[in-house]
């Protein structure tokens, strides 16, 4: 795939070695330096690429997608911290027929550490003695508290309770770390899931990339991975 990348930080540059490991081209990377471009001159360097991929800033998001589905490239944003964006990007998506694959989290772990949990959720919602919680931990440059994986995990337990406490740590280097607790006066059962590198979501980002080439409209990664790995599996 020849690719373009927002986004010069760590993920940024995980992406584009892993993308160049595996074969791919990353022909553009835009950076915070490239903010003061116009829209007609962003859809200009844009046109012809395979696919973009996402991890800027939030704030940027809205105008990335714009750009890219103008352009006629398909786009995967693992940016998060933009929900407040969320139905207006979705209306771009949908007004210009593009295309747009995003997630809190695009680790293969976590997204299948999403369907224990709400297995979880089922089984203790009918035991209401047990409290539920959620910890989660990342490096000090992090700016999102908490991360979008723990909104997501809030979303998964509500059938557990409404008001699900949400404690967030930002110390150190540490990739990610999440935890799901439900406690009682008896036990706790926690259920953990700990990202050892960045690596799984630099590659989870590239299977969706290569996933969201001919689609049309709005997926979540979350939603569409079983589709993705099967697919991928009759590829081979």
């Amino acid at each position: 795939m020849k690719l373009a990348l927002f986004g010069g930080g760590a993920m940024g540059r995980l992406i584009s070695a892993r993308a160049k490991d595996e074969g791919h081209e990353v022909a553009l990377v835009l950076t915070s330096r490239d903010a003061q471009r116009s829209a007609d001159e962003l859809q200009d360097l844009l046109r012809g690429h395979d696919a973009a991929i996402d991890f800027s800033v939030a704030g940027a998001v809205l105008s990335n997608v714009t750009a890219c589905v103008r352009a006629g490239v398909p786009i995967v944003v693992g940016t998060t911290g933009w929900s407040l964006h969320e139905p207006d990007v979705r209306r771009v998506v949908e007004e210009h027929g593009g295309a747009l694959l995003y997630g809190a989290n695009f680790s293969i772990g976590v997204n299948i550490f999403y369907r224990i949990v709400a297995r979880a959720a089922e089984l203790f919602q009918d035991v209401p003695y047990y409290a539920s919680f959620i910890e989660e931990a990342h490096h000090a440059r992090k700016r999102d508290a908490p991360s979008g994986t723990a909104l997501r995990l809030r979303d998964l337990l509500a059938p557990v309770a409404d008001d699900i406490p949400v404690a967030s740590t930002r110390a150190g280097y540490i990739p990610g770390t999440h935890r799901v607790g439900f406690d009682s006066d008896a036990d706790q059962v926690m259920l953990t899931h700990t990202a050892r590198t960045r690596e799984g979501f630099a590659a989870g980002a590239l299977l969706a990339a290569g996933w969201i080439v001919g689609q049309q409209g709005t997926y979540e990664f979350s939603d569409v991975l079983n589709k993705i790995l099967a697919e991928r599996t009759i590829r081979k």
